[in-house]
């Protein structure tokens, strides 16, 4: 049986959207989902508990995504084993294609993700700007982070268990494969609700320059690359020249977020978490 861990916090506008399109095309006896919530003081886990034993629902005090994850793998009952943020949107369908390449004994894949889906109509437009050049970065492409979903094997999950509590937990499980173990599946899609407004795509990236920084801390820069070269960027015009006024807005992004990061990375401030609300309008 599939387990599906789902850490939430204060998820009551969105943890409906998730919980409706996985039970939706996929049998009772499949999956084993299971809702931590976390330090909620809203309607999550009354609203999780509504789809009856489909869904096990889990309550801890702590407002912590780390503790919601190990509280998960307490309570999960099998593997494959998928990690799915609260606020993203993901079938049945697309489960079963995550995990058919981790039940091949004789593959090497230990870990997979989905391909992002982001819906950008809404967004302001330095937001659908940025997003332009952030989706064709190489290493956007082939992580496993910023997806909001990660399946892994019982090795898999080995391999990520002994990680540290991180803030940037996605971008270090995805570290943690190398890149014969890790694999985007194309037959399978998340949607990823981005941002709606400037102010909190910053919010977003401030949190990804802190997180990153704290990554880089526990594994060396060389080992945690996932930032964008200029060169990147270079070959992104030079294959479509369009896109060099969007490439400034991303520029301009990524150095408002590294200045708005350099407080918190000074004071090793790891814990405070930035959230981006607009993301979550229905």
């Amino acid at each position: 049986m599939t387990s599906i861990v789902i850490p939430a916090h204060n998820e009551a506008r969105v943890i409906g959207r998730l919980l409706d399109s996985l039970v939706a095309d996929s049998p009772e006896d499949e999956t084993d989902i299971v809702v931590v919530c976390n330090g909620c003081t809203d309607d999550t886990a009354k609203i999780a508990a509504a789809y009856g034993p489909r869904v096990r629902v889990v309550e801890i005090p702590t407002p912590s995504k780390h503790a919601a994850l190990r509280a998960g793998d307490d309570h999960a009952r099998g593997f494959p084993r998928l990690y799915v943020d609260a606020d993203v949107v993901l079938t049945g369908t697309d489960v079963r294609a995550l995990t058919e390449p981790l039940d091949d004994d004789t593959s090497a894949v230990l870990a997979t993700a989905p391909d992002r889906r982001i819906p950008l109509a809404g967004c302001a437009w330095r937001v659908r700007a940025y997003y332009r050049v952030w989706q064709q970065l190489p290493a956007v492409r082939e992580g496993l982070f910023g997806r909001g979903v990660i399946a892994v094997s019982k090795a898999g999950h080995t391999r990520i268990a002994a990680l540290p509590p991180l803030m940037a937990d996605d971008l270090a499980a995805s570290l943690a494969f190398g890149p014969q173990e890790r694999l985007v599946v194309d037959g399978a899609g998340v949607v990823v609700h981005p941002p709606r407004t400037w102010r909190d795509l910053m919010k977003r990236r401030v949190r990804a320059a802190v997180s990153t920084a704290q990554v880089e801390q526990h594994q060396g820069p060389e080992e945690a690359s996932a930032r964008t070269s200029v060169a990147d960027l270079k070959a992104l015009v030079r294959r479509d020249p369009k896109l060099l006024p969007s490439v400034v807005v991303f520029l301009a992004a990524a150095v408002a977020a590294r200045r708005g990061a350099r407080k918190a990375i000074r004071a090793q401030d790891f814990g405070t978490w930035l959230r981006d609300e607009s993301s979550r309008q229905n």
